[in-house]
């Protein structure tokens, strides 16, 4: 169980890269932008990866009608998301601490890692619901109104992941460091509840 313990603890201190890498990145790619536009989302809020990034986006974003990239304030999750990271951080290191000394059993990691499982799929929905709401609710005054062959406005929803075509740009979408070391972190407590049941397991017989 020490061993365990000890990559349950480097496991959900992993997360904490979350408060130093950006979680996700998203590039507009277009011929009249030889470097890419891009901005970097973090748990905390949204940069641009070049210092005119974020004020180049909102400005093309503004002809055809799309709101301004969010800051901090105006969006609840760039509040709540630290606090949920911090906190599954908090509770992965204390059920490693537990499990290194023998006080709980290895499947409290495993509960740790649904429980982050679930967390993980909330916030990719709530992501999508973001880049969705971001890429259709446009402003009915834009100066540019395009529609398709049927007559309804277009979408500028960017991917939730992968490349896809938005007029003459190119947008990608990928995940970035902070998301890489959350998975890992994630990675490693398997391993931890993997190997503490087999020593459960060997300790019984």
């Amino acid at each position: 169980m020490k061993k365990s313990g000890i990559l349950m603890i480097i496991g959900s201190a992993l997360l904490l890269g979350l408060f130093i890498y950006p979680l996700w990145n998203i590039q507009l790619e277009a011929p009249q932008y030889p470097d890419p536009l891009g901005m970097n989302i973090y748990i905390n809020g949204i940069q641009g990866e070049e210092e005119f990034d974020i004020q180049n986006i909102d400005g093309i974003n503004h002809y055809i009608g799309m709101k301004k990239i969010p800051t901090p304030a105006e969006m609840w999750e760039f509040n709540t998301f630290p606090i949920v990271i911090g906190g599954m951080a908090a509770l992965g290191a204390l059920l490693g601490i537990l499990g290194f000394f023998r006080i709980i059993h290895p499947n409290w990691f495993l509960g740790w890692l649904i429980l982050m499982t679930f967390l993980g799929i909330l916030g990719m929905m709530d992501f999508n619901n973001w880049l969705t709401d971001y890429g259709t609710d446009l402003d009915p005054k834009a100066i540019m109104k395009l529609t398709d062959s049927e007559g309804n406005p277009l979408s500028y929803k960017p991917p939730l992941l992968g490349s896809q075509k938005i007029l003459n740009f190119t947008a990608h979408s990928y995940p970035r460091a902070g998301a890489y070391l959350m998975f890992v972190g994630m990675l490693l407590t398997l391993v931890a509840w993997w190997i503490g049941k087999k020593a459960n397991e060997t300790m019984a017989k």
